[in-house]
């Protein structure tokens, strides 16, 4: 797997609060990197850092295998959280401008401005100014401003801030059309969801460090649990007689078409003992290994133990 983007054993503090402590980060081409992390955990200065906005204390990022540099700028694109457009400009006139800045003529800027603002569907919005839009609006405009140039890499923080279900899928489809044209992207979101739908592999962050990072895959593997989904039709009571001492049940699922559990083998066998214990009393409609949820290893990595423990005591009480 080639590298494009490596940043090693990077240092920042301000005024003695340290914002990251030795971190690592590397981003295969072509894929799409999860950035994650609670906040405060140090993601926004890394994103700065990877953009040249601030230097780090100390640590080097190679771009290419090379040192970042100023002139890395002109493959790079950066949708930023915070809304980062000029009031009182129009979206055409925007558009053009951080278009020119990337270095497109005033032509081929007016070109791909025309093909994005029909493909997000701001075409009649094209000539108010920004002001007059909604933040989800306001957001598509930032999208396209940060990938008008057709970038190599782009890191994208909190892109689906704002969007309704709809829009935040039609920009889910954008992301995967450009990774499908080979660029590279670096998507920093709380959103679990999209992390599961849209990333390659992650970096989690937690308190200034890395404390998890690797394909998404790999990760959700090495977090199981040796549990199983199982999903059946028939007698409750006779299955969970049939089971016996094969399996434990750790959970019972809402399932409107059939009975759906996880369970837990207890037999050296494994999940082919309890199939054969159970299939003379049932039919079983689904058997899969059951992995958590990106969702579920998030809060695993950064929730303190005792924060772990109130809240499972507030919950029962």
């Amino acid at each position: 797997m080639t590298r494009l983007l490596e940043a090693r054993q990077i240092q920042k503090s301000y005024s003695g609060h340290t914002a990251l402590n030795n971190v690592n980060l590397s981003v295969t081409a072509g894929s799409i990197h999860g950035l994650l992390g609670p906040n405060g955990a140090g993601k926004t200065s890394l994103i700065r850092i990877l953009m040249q906005i601030l230097l780090p204390d100390a640590g080097e990022v190679f771009f290419k295998n090379q040192p970042l540099c100023r002139e890395h700028l002109r493959f790079m694109g950066y949708l930023p959280e915070e809304r980062g457009l000029y009031k009182k400009m129009t979206v055409w006139d925007q558009i053009l401008y951080f278009g020119r800045l990337r270095g497109l003529s005033r032509t081929e800027a007016r070109r791909r401005a025309l093909a994005w603002l029909d493909k997000l569907e701001l075409g009649r919005w094209r000539h108010r100014k920004a002001q007059d839009l909604s933040k989800g609006m306001q957001q598509k405009v930032q999208f396209i401003i940060a990938v008008l140039h057709e970038p190599e890499f782009i890191i994208m923080d909190e892109p689906f801030s704002g969007f309704d279900p709809l829009n935040a899928a039609l920009i889910r489809d954008e992301i995967l059309a450009m990774k499908k044209q080979g660029c590279t992207v670096v998507l920093s979101t709380h959103n679990m969801n999209s992390v599961e739908e849209l990333c390659d592999e992650i970096t989690l962050i937690h308190k200034s460090q890395v404390v998890l990072a690797g394909p998404v895959r790999d990760i959700r593997k090495a977090h199981n649990s040796g549990e199983y989904l199982l999903r059946f039709r028939g007698h409750h009571v006779q299955f969970t007689t049939a089971l016996w001492t094969s399996a434990e049940i750790t959970e019972k699922l809402e399932d409107p078409e059939c009975t759906a559990l996880r369970l837990r083998p207890l037999t050296p066998g494994g999940i082919n003992a309890v199939l054969q214990a159970v299939l003379p009393v049932c039919e079983i409609v689904e058997v899969r290994e059951y992995l958590p949820s990106m969702n579920q290893i998030f809060l695993q990595a950064v929730a303190p133990q005792s924060q772990k423990s109130n809240d499972t005591k507030n919950l029962t009480e």
